[in-house]
């Protein structure tokens, strides 16, 4: 009985223990993120303005919801949040080329691997002033390289709706090529090389070992970059808070900037969250297809 109630103690001990080591991040967690996802899918079902107060709140149902069939603007950001999917297999691909050409064929690996991976760790605030620069409708450095080419009329660019959402694009494919490619270049780190070597005795060129070797030993590379990139196209805020404010006209309003223009500047939280409770939805199923569409080509 002795030895039972003092293991027992001991065991009772050492539970205590790791609560209170992993208590912080527990109550992080749960003030953080778990009591405001649960805040926020209580709200999509009322409407409410910040400045009611809480005896303001107004149980409207699916109200908010059906609203947003109707909304526009809502609509609009849905549908250049899905456009700005495209970016991501476009720098994954980019991505994949300089991580094989660099870790394969260039010399002063690192220097590169640093060149282009500043533009990721970058301040996005100094990046999107950097780059309304360059897009200087007027005098910026690219249309005056577009003019000296020949192009008598330059794309406007951030100033032109039909150009501004394709110029906040551009810029996130640069700033996640560096990101991307050292992901890639630990992938291929991981590839035994007895399988290049066997390949060259076969008389395999570069392109079938790429094809046969390369390609499907980078596929859990790719899957987790490809959840990870459509996840934050999602997340898009800071570079369209700096740059256009979702202008010109709505041409680069995403469903995050829509969000917090709904939130904080028109203070309509009910609305809002109804919006983040759509967010949330599309991210969800969009993640659960990735997983069900990996098991046919993700080779582990």
């Amino acid at each position: 009985m002795k030895k039972r109630r003092k293991a027992w103690s001991l065991s009772t001990g050492e539970n205590l223990a790791g609560w209170l080591f992993v208590s912080p991040m527990l109550i992080g967690v749960c003030v953080l993120v778990l009591i405001p996802i649960i805040a926020t899918i209580v709200l999509s079902f009322a409407d409410w303005n910040f400045v009611q107060g809480w005896d303001g709140i107004n149980w409207v149902g699916i109200g908010n919801f059906k609203k947003l069939l109707h909304d526009d603007q809502f609509i609009r950001s849905v549908r250049n949040n899905f456009l700005f999917l495209f970016t991501v297999p476009i720098y994954m691909l980019i991505s994949m080329v300089l991580a094989v050409i660099i870790d394969r064929h260039v010399y002063l690996k690192s220097y590169f691997k640093v060149a282009y991976f500043m533009p990721y760790i970058s301040s996005i605030v100094a990046v999107a002033v950097v780059w309304q620069v360059l897009f200087q409708p007027s005098y910026g450095p690219i249309n005056e390289v577009l003019k000296a080419l020949g192009f008598s009329h330059p794309p406007m660019w951030i100033a032109d709706p039909n150009y501004a959402l394709i110029s906040i694009m551009m810029i996130v494919v640069w700033t996640s090529i560096g990101f991307n490619m050292i992901i890639y270049i630990a992938g291929l780190q991981a590839i035994p090389k007895d399988l290049y070597e066997a390949a060259d005795i076969d008389g395999a060129d570069g392109w079938t070992k790429f094809r046969r070797i390369t390609f499907p030993l980078l596929s859990p590379t790719s899957f987790f970059l490809l959840v990870t990139g459509v996840i934050s196209t999602f997340k898009v805020f800071d570079i369209i808070a700096v740059m256009t404010q979702g202008g010109p006209i709505g041409s680069t309003s995403l469903m995050v900037w829509y969000l917090y223009d709904t939130a904080f500047v028109n203070l309509k939280v009910g609305y809002a969250s109804s919006i983040a409770a759509v967010l949330f939805l599309f991210v969800l199923l969009i993640t659960f297809g990735q997983w069900l569409a990996q098991k046919r080509w993700v080779n582990y």
